[in-house]
């Protein structure tokens, strides 16, 4: 316990101290409020939109979005990305047009997104689900392609069959780099859906972000951004804890 609360104190220093300097810099007149106000106007425009709901609502609506886009982008990757790794024919076959695809960003498809999906929720999970797939997809076939061969002949001299092989061995082996692939697809899908809330919808964090720049609302601007944050690092907190949960048999290996 009291490791954790050292642990703590010690991350806080640094960001007590910009928050400081920040405030300090706003009060003195050093810069101007709608280009940087101060931190203590963010947290009142933060608290204000709370109780109003409308962060609520938001949140809500991004947190939606993400949810449903990856899903739909993992629920493609994981069994493309399993039968690509453990089969060298089917990786050869799909992967040159994988490696084409992989550079564009989710970013580049939003005139497509548009055209083919309209407004709404549509296109925004449809990018996300993009952002999510090659995460997921690259990772799940390394993990599969990297399964330590020690293993597969172990378990095929011991007369496991081939699903077997693939159930009791090859997928427990790669799931350490199957969970770093959604985590990073998660990671992906919350930029991503900014992005899609700036263009498509008319709610959402980044939708309400955009809107107060239409404003020069300085204060709403980073409320937002700091939202985001704050569900990026809960998200991100809930998957590094399902990671640990689930790999606690890799753990006491590692170890």
């Amino acid at each position: 316990m009291q490791q954790h609360l050292k642990s703590f104190v010690r991350g806080a220093i640094v960001p007590v101290v910009v928050l400081l300097v920040w405030e300090a810099c706003a009060r003195t007149g050093l810069v101007s409020p709608i280009v940087l106000p101060a931190p203590s106007a963010v947290a009142a425009k933060w608290w204000e939109a709370l109780l109003s709901g409308e962060l609520v609502h938001d949140s809500i609506a991004s947190l939606y979005r993400v949810v449903v886009g990856f899903v739909a982008g993992a629920a493609l990757a994981l069994p493309l990305g399993l039968t690509m790794g453990s089969s060298p024919r089917l990786y050869g076959l799909f992967n040159p047009m994988l490696q084409l695809l992989r550079p564009i960003p989710p970013i580049a498809y939003i005139p497509l997104a548009i055209l083919w999906f309209g407004l709404g929720n549509p296109p925004s999970v449809f990018l996300i689900a993009i952002g999510a797939f090659f995460p997921v997809l690259m990772n799940t076939i390394s993990g599969v392609r990297h399964v330590d061969g020690i293993y597969l002949r172990a378990a095929r001299n011991l007369g496991v069959g081939r699903l077997a092989l693939f159930t009791r061995v090859m997928l427990p082996a790669a799931t350490p780099y199957i969970l770093t692939g959604v985590r990073i697809g998660i990671g992906t899908a919350f930029i991503v859906v900014i992005v899609s809330e700036m263009i498509a919808v008319n709610d959402g964090l980044g939708y309400r972000i955009l809107e107060a720049r239409e404003f020069m609302w300085s204060d709403k601007i980073i409320a937002g951004m700091i939202t985001i944050g704050l569900l990026g690092l809960a998200l991100d907190s809930a998957m590094n804890a399902l990671n640990n949960h689930l790999l606690r048999w890799h753990r006491g290996l590692e170890h």
